[in-house]
């Protein structure tokens, strides 16, 4: 029997342009569940509890909101992002062409 390992982002995670990248192609994706848990993958690569420690939040409690199944309020996501190196940045939607 062949066994399986579930596929982990976390584990490729290793630098910050990766980390940026990955996270650029979740936010595209507009699914808050699947954006929720790109943003726990980078946690969980540069390490839950340092994470934690940068936020004051609990390791549990960025483990449930970052987990997909709930939707983190605004303000932890963003704790979440600084205490990971990462900002936020607005850039202007491609126009999209109209098909002829």
């Amino acid at each position: 029997m062949v066994k399986i390992k579930p596929f982990d982002p976390a584990e490729y995670l290793d630098s910050p342009e990766v980390i940026a990248a990955y996270l650029t192609e979740a936010f595209e994706t507009e699914d808050v569940a699947f954006i929720s848990k790109a943003i726990g993958a980078v946690a969980r690569s540069q390490g839950m509890t340092a994470v934690s420690e940068k936020t004051g939040l609990s390791r549990e409690n960025l483990y449930r909101a970052l987990g997909g199944e709930a939707k983190p309020e605004f303000g932890t996501v963003i704790k979440v992002l600084h205490a990971l190196g990462i900002d936020l940045i607005a850039k202007p939607q491609k126009k999209k062409t109209k098909a002829a």
